[in-house]
């Protein structure tokens, strides 16, 4: 036989021992979402909003690396933990079933020893910062670890999220700017919205598993009306962003890019149209071209309107 048909464990004895531990940690990868970045993303917009605001267009480098990486850090710590406290819920959901938890690839202790980790991670990151903007991540951690046990009896989970992802913000002008002005706090109430948008739009794709076990979500409460709810909930954001933009004294760049948003939503309400499953989940998706044009907005006011 020649030797390079010779399978790979027979030429290098420790090839199990090191194909067992790339599978492991393929798992706890897929276990933090890592393969499905959406959410980091819906979480990194507002974030960049912003520290580029607070930063007057010229945000700190080293403050801009920590709340990347604590971006990526805490939204894998979070989906840890959902997974964890879903464990004997997700098997019952067609979506979710093929969660490394809900599969029984990876243990419940796996699964938490992971989130020790991230939370180890998240809280050296955050020693980086000044002391106001660490007391704020308390605050933003016990957020992120309460939200997935609250939405077993919480009838709008998806505002309780909100409130976890837009945490971020005030945390951003603190460590930018070391205080929360007006702004701050109208940027953060529309994060809280607009999760309340696209999980709405995510709830949907889940809305009749969910009747079936019981979970909670803003899809069931909302039932018939939930596209009505979720439009007037799109208007109102865009409203809120006009007013961060008369706020900040923004132009035709910042404007433009909320001109692309409002086109976003519209064509998020046609793809929900008929609430089919797969139609919402793209709905969804969508929503991280809505966070990109109102970056690109604001980014191109400090670049060409200074």
């Amino acid at each position: 036989m020649a030797v390079e048909h010779v399978p790979l464990a027979l030429r290098h004895p420790e090839a199990p021992f090191l194909y067992r531990l790339a599978r492991r940690v393929e798992e706890w990868a897929r276990l933090m979402r890592l393969d499905r970045p959406i959410g980091i993303w819906l979480l990194l917009w507002p974030e960049l909003w912003a520290l580029w605001i607070a930063g007057q267009g010229q945000p700190k480098p080293h403050i801009l690396i920590i709340f990347v990486l604590g971006t990526v850090v805490m939204r894998s710590a979070g989906c840890v933990i959902n997974d964890f406290a879903d464990r004997n819920v997700d098997p019952y959901v067609k979506r979710t079933r093929d969660r490394p938890l809900a599969a029984r690839r990876v243990t419940p202790h796996e699964a938490l020893g992971l989130f020790a980790v991230l939370v180890a991670i998240a809280f050296c990151l955050a020693l980086q910062l000044d002391r106001f903007t660490l007391q704020l991540a308390f605050v933003g951690a016990l957020l992120t670890v309460s939200y997935p046990f609250l939405k077993r009896f919480f009838p709008l989970p998806q505002f309780y999220l909100g409130l976890a992802f837009g945490w971020a913000v005030p945390m951003a002008f603190a460590a930018e700017a070391g205080n929360l002005p007006r702004v701050a706090w109208i940027l953060f109430t529309l994060t809280v919205l607009w999760a309340c948008i696209y999980d709405t739009l995510y709830a949907m794709v889940d809305r009749e598993d969910d009747l079936k076990i019981g979970v909670k979500s803003s899809a069931i409460l909302f039932a018939d009306m939930d596209r009505l709810i979720v439009g007037i909930m799109q208007a109102m954001m865009l409203f809120g962003l006009l007013l961060v933009g008369r706020t900040m004294q923004f132009g035709n760049w910042y404007n433009t890019g909320l001109v692309v948003a409002g086109l976003l939503f519209a064509w998020q309400q046609w793809l929900i149209r008929d609430r089919e499953p797969p139609q919402c989940f793209r709905a969804f998706l969508n929503n991280h071209y809505v966070g990109l044009v109102v970056f690109v907005g604001i980014l191109l006011e400090y670049v060409y309107a200074s």
